[in-house]
């Protein structure tokens, strides 16, 4: 079942499809950014260009996440990963522990960078089942000697997804949300620190995103080195060094295109709307199609699902990559199929593949 578009659908788990509008706009200002007669790659990042261009970034996502005062907007490299050990560097202290929800592949990377900078501690896990969901809230355990509590709100590789976050109190709460980051209305306040690679749902890769209670940002109880210390950043408004300038500029457009189009509630709207239709395919299809996260906790940023074989789970990727569908096959640690529909993915898209879900489920049942 071709579908007749102009670009393919994109359904990529990161870097991911970014809205149209957003890179045709990138497009026109590439060579002459504001009648510069220069590219934004080509200025300097001290420029008042620039610099306009990284404060308008910062005003949006505060705007669109409704941040409130005394939380620190900070654009940094290195990617989610490198964050993994930036917050046990940073927040970890002499007789203070990090406590982790273990909920799958990027859980279990995080909370194995946090113990090689102190004690860290596994407050729930879903390890024993099998990672196909969130553990319950009422199994989450906090140490009395927590620092904070780490979270990955959505589960890309296995497509689960936190739907309601965990209380914590006194105890500071910090979210690895880079594959749902304005996907939905979230209250920041709840949260110590947020953070998230961009290249998912709010921009291009280069540049992640930290959103840190200021009280937070402070001097490491341990040597840190400079640029990976958050009072580094903070200091100097995310300017200490070069920063990823192009990815920054790419993300206030993606963001742009968000306020235009509902924002977090809208984000949220076309989530739905696109995960139901994949979703239903799947639970209609009588097992042919079967979901690999319990429905309690599925994600609506990656639907993930099997087939009967390995053999035939070919043949649908290759057929849809014939019919303009790609980035379909699972990740590699754990195979299988996954649609990974972020914000910038259409919705036509979804609903196009779901109908293509069916064709061959009625060629190949």
């Amino acid at each position: 079942m071709a579908v007749k578009v102009s670009r393919v659908c994109n359904f990529n788990p990161g870097p991911a499809a970014l809205p149209l509008e957003a890179l045709e706009r990138a497009r026109n200002e590439l060579t002459d950014f504001a009648g510069t007669g220069m590219s934004l790659m080509e200025m300097s990042h001290r420029s008042k260009e620039y610099e306009a261009v990284q404060r308008e970034a910062a005003a949006l996502l505060r705007e669109l996440m409704g941040i409130p005062d005394g939380y620190k907007v900070l654009f940094l490299q290195g990617g989610a990963s490198t964050q993994f050990a930036m917050v046990p560097m940073n927040l970890l202290a002499e007789g203070k522990s990090g406590a982790y929800v273990v909920t799958g592949s990027w859980a279990k990377k995080a909370f194995a960078e946090a113990k090689l900078f102190g004690r860290a501690v596994a407050a729930a896990s879903s390890e024993a089942d099998g990672w196909t969901r969130i553990p319950p809230l009422e199994s989450v355990t906090i140490p009395e000697d927590a620092a904070y509590l780490h979270i990955t709100s959505n589960e890309t590789i296995e497509g689960t997804q936190w739907r309601v976050f965990p209380d914590t109190k006194a105890v500071p709460l910090v979210a690895d949300m880079s594959s749902d980051i304005l996907s939905r209305p979230v209250d920041v306040s709840r949260f110590g620190l947020i953070y998230a690679g961009a290249q998912k749902n709010i921009g291009p890769a280069g540049v992640t995103v930290v959103i840190i209670r200021e009280d937070l940002i402070r001097e490491p109880a341990f040597p840190v080195p400079t640029m990976l210390r958050y009072d580094t950043h903070a200091k100097h408004d995310s300017l200490y060094n070069t920063p990823p300038a192009f990815a920054i500029y790419m993300t206030k457009l993606v963001l742009e295109w968000i306020r235009d189009n509902g924002g977090a509630a809208g984000m949220e709207a076309r989530a739905r709307e696109k995960a139901e239709a994949l979703y239903r395919v799947i639970d209609a299809s009588g097992g042919f199609y079967r979901g690999c996260a319990q429905k309690d906790s599925r994600s609506l940023m990656n639907v993930t699902f099997r087939l009967a074989s390995e053999e035939l789970e070919k043949r649908f990727l290759e057929e849809a990559a014939k019919n303009g569908f790609v980035g379909l096959k699972g990740h590699r640690s754990v195979g299988g199929l996954r649609a990974s529909i972020y914000n910038g993915v259409p919705t036509e898209h979804a609903k196009a593949l779901a109908a293509f879900m069916e064709d061959f489920m009625r060629r190949n049942g």
